[in-house]
């Protein structure tokens, strides 16, 4: 979800995604924790409460962390 105007995370920019709709944590945030301060899905979680609250966003964050390897040629 794009929370600014309660848009569909499609009709968001990809970085202004809200990953964690129980913390409201973006996804430039996360991708900023894990490729720029190295933290991995734990250390994210306890920072930012995503994957803390109802566990709908698990998933989605899992396959961005994948995502990202992938295009840095990292193997997950």
């Amino acid at each position: 979800m794009c929370r600014r105007r309660a848009l569909p995370a499609s009709a968001c920019p990809p970085w202004r995604a809200v990953m964690c709709s129980c913390s409201g944590t973006r996804r430039a945030y996360i991708q900023r924790l894990y490729q720029e301060e190295g933290m991995d899905l734990p250390a994210i979680s306890r920072w930012t409460g995503a994957l803390s609250g109802c566990g709908g966003c698990e998933w989605d964050i899992a396959d961005f962390i994948k995502q990202l390897d992938a295009a840095s040629g990292k193997e997950a």
